[in-house]
């Protein structure tokens, strides 16, 4: 469902480039746009590991340094049938983890020493499981397309306010567009995509989640887990970048009320719904 549902978004964020493509900058507008958020997300997508670990201080460390992490992440590599990782420690107090890399041969995943100090290792089982699931379904790829094409989709909008202020938009009002209509297009597109871009992050994270619990064999691992992070995400807040905090297995960022809609992440109370029906057999 999640992958059907990821698909949908996909093909409504596709769509929705072609129509504001149309309407704001034609086709030599929409080609120019979506070239060079192509060209940034493409830059984002291979060199991505390296910006987002040196970042957060993040610390690759050997099998002698951390052996126990580094065998439970070489254990999961096994049972998701992936290569293993590089394995990385940020430190900081506040418990989150994150995977990154351009695909499973290029992968990294990195956990805070906030997080193997309050989990247990069946909950950092669930934890880096997830991760691993992100890993394999090459959710970085996904994401960094769903970046360019919200970010073309902004970028005909930026279009669009620049013509409707020199008048770019005055040989459309016969055609019943004019500046008035391209400037409530480039208003309202703009947010359309980051709404459908926010929307598939929230999708992966499910899959993910149910990804991760299929490989531990126990979905009360993460539901545990996610439980504990939550309280102490809270309590020890990370002070994150907001473009990289869809990585994360619990979003660093609060936002609530109509903040939510703009949320990399799905609710945590749902996440551990579903973890936890998974788990009493109500969900395949």
């Amino acid at each position: 469902m999640n992958t059907l549902r990821t698909t949908f978004l996909m093909a409504l964020l596709t769509v929705l480039l072609v129509m504001a493509g149309g309407a704001i900058g034609g086709r030599n507008g929409m080609t120019i746009a979506l070239v060079m958020a192509g060209l940034m997300n493409f830059v984002s997508y291979w060199f991505s590991d390296k910006i987002v670990l040196a970042m957060y201080g993040a610390q690759e460390v050997s099998e002698n340094e951390y052996p126990e992490f580094f065998g439970l992440v070489r254990q999961l590599a096994v049972q998701a049938a992936i290569p293993m990782p590089r394995v990385y420690i940020i430190p900081s107090d506040t418990p989150n983890a994150f995977a990154t890399g351009r695909n499973p041969e290029h992968a990294a995943v990195a956990a805070t020493s906030g997080i193997m100090r309050i989990l247990t290792r069946d909950e950092l089982l669930g934890v880096m499981a997830h991760e691993l699931s992100h890993v394999k379904h090459r959710d970085i790829l996904i994401s960094s397309i769903a970046a360019t094409i919200a970010g073309a989709v902004t970028y005909l909008a930026q279009m669009a306010q620049w013509a409707a202020i020199f008048g770019g938009g005055r040989d459309r009002d016969d055609e019943g567009g004019g500046v008035f209509g391209m400037l409530v297009l480039a208003i309202v597109a703009p947010i359309a995509a980051m709404l459908i871009q926010m929307a598939i992050s929230r999708a992966r994270e499910y899959e993910a989640d149910k990804g991760g619990a299929m490989v531990t064999g126990n979905p009360l691992f993460l539901a545990n887990a996610l439980k504990k992070l939550q309280m102490a995400n809270q309590q020890i807040p990370m002070q994150a970048n907001a473009a990289t905090a869809h990585m994360f297995i619990v979003n660093p960022l609060t936002g609530n009320g109509l903040m939510s809609l703009f949320s990399t992440h799905p609710p945590l109370e749902e996440r551990v719904r579903r973890l936890e029906e998974m788990a009493y057999g109500k969900i395949g």
